[in-house]
């Protein structure tokens, strides 16, 4: 079984690859250094490092000044802190200016676990992909971490990366580019479409391993970039296949499946669209296994949902 990582952690060292890369990338924390793994840039680059202590909404506005100066801001906190609490400084002083700030909301969605429902964000990706200007992108594995960290300092204008602290296998190989706006395949099947993002894509993996079982052969598409969308993915696929699935650990509301029923309403497609994710509700304290069994967010519950699609 391949070794499962953090995504936070492996963006913590990528940080340090950013740093080396680009002397003019700065990082702020908001007193999290340890949890969102900002203390791996602080150990390399003391100098380049400002923990703003409990003062998110303090941080953004600090990263924006950097940004207008010329400096390239990590700005870190859980993401729900970081979008809830100062969405009108990301709004304003971030999107609005289309200044190069990136923002890097780590424990997200429902398997940040027992701190329950004001540490779980499961309306991020919705904030966040609702702001002009802004770049949303959840990365699948600790490959695609690092390749998203690396990118994010030369992209311009803000972006947001999601992170979280499941631990995943590593799905994709160590050569994988990221490429902005564009899904990667990671396999193909004729019955349906498997969409995910984030930890979900290495379940949609497994849930398509146990189709296959019951003769249901499932594509499997990584929409790592929710903003901007792969929509020549979605629009072939939508037609390649009679079913859509969206796979995302955030509620169905928009998220990615909110995303992909956008592109299928305006593509004018007879395919069919399941959302899988959490419907309209806030989080509670419980393992992260307990809460992806919950809400049919594993393998088999997956597997048990579509395979009533097709009567098998």
């Amino acid at each position: 079984m391949a070794e499962r990582k953090q995504t936070r952690f492996v963006y913590g060292e990528a940080l340090v690859e950013v740093g080396k890369l680009h002397p003019n990338v700065v990082v702020l924390d908001a007193d999290l250094y340890n949890s969102t793994r900002t203390v791996d840039f602080r150990s390399f680059f003391p100098d380049r490092f400002v923990d703003m202590g409990i003062a998110e909404a303090d941080m953004i506005s600090t990263g924006a000044g950097m940004a207008a100066s010329g400096l390239v801001p990590y700005c870190n906190s859980f993401a729900i802190f970081l979008t809830a609490h100062c969405y009108d400084q990301i709004r304003i002083q971030v999107a609005y200016p289309n200044l190069h700030v990136v923002l890097a909301g780590s424990s997200a969605g429902l398997t940040q676990g027992q701190d329950g429902a004001s540490h779980q964000s499961l309306e991020d990706v919705a904030l966040m992909r609702a702001l002009p200007n802004m770049r949303v992108l959840v990365p699948a594995d600790g490959v695609e971490t690092r390749a998203i960290t690396l990118a994010a300092a030369e992209m311009d204008g803000p972006v947001y990366i999601r992170l979280g602290r499941y631990p995943v296998p590593d799905i994709l190989p160590n050569n994988y580019r990221f490429e902005l706006g564009r899904a990667t395949v990671l396999c193909q099947g004729g019955d349906l479409t498997l969409v995910a993002c984030g930890h979900m894509t290495h379940i949609a993996l497994e849930a398509a391993e146990l189709l296959a079982q019951r003769q249901i052969e499932a594509t499997v598409l990584n929409m790592s970039s929710i903003k901007p969308l792969d929509w020549l993915a979605v629009t072939h696929y939508m037609k390649a296949t009679p079913l859509m699935v969206t796979l995302e650990e955030h509620s169905i509301i928009g998220g990615l499946g909110s995303a992909v029923a956008e592109v299928m309403a305006e593509g004018g497609c007879g395919a069919r669209l399941i959302r899988l994710g959490t419907r309209d509700i806030f989080g509670e304290s419980a393992s992260a296994d307990e809460l992806l069994q919950k809400h049919g967010l594993t393998p088999l519950a997956i597997v048990e949902r579509l395979r009533r699609e097709f009567g098998r």
